[in-house]
């Protein structure tokens, strides 16, 4: 015999905690590399350009990844790069 088993679950005791991807900045400098008109859009307008995502793909950021980005005001994607690195090593040290 064949039973269904009935699950309960209260959703206001459940925690929903955010999935980050460690690769998150990675992916956004890929598709800067590979894609001149991304490339352009983070320059000129990063917070569009991150929530445009690339080639239907969002990228999974935190809200301080976010707001680095959209901070920082580059004429190339090196500058670009050089300052995100600048901030994230000098947040670990």
């Amino acid at each position: 015999m064949i039973t269904s088993f009935t699950y309960q679950t209260n959703l206001q005791q459940m925690k929903v905690t955010p999935v980050t991807d460690p690769n998150g900045l990675s992916r956004v400098f890929a598709a800067a590399v590979v894609n001149r008109q991304f490339c352009d859009m983070l320059l000129k307008n990063p917070l569009e350009a991150l929530q445009n995502g690339y080639l239907g793909e969002t990228f999974t950021l935190t809200k301080e990844e976010k707001d680095l980005i959209a901070s920082i005001r580059a004429e190339s994607l090196p500058d670009l790069a050089r300052q995100v690195y600048q901030s994230l090593s000098s947040q670990y040290q």
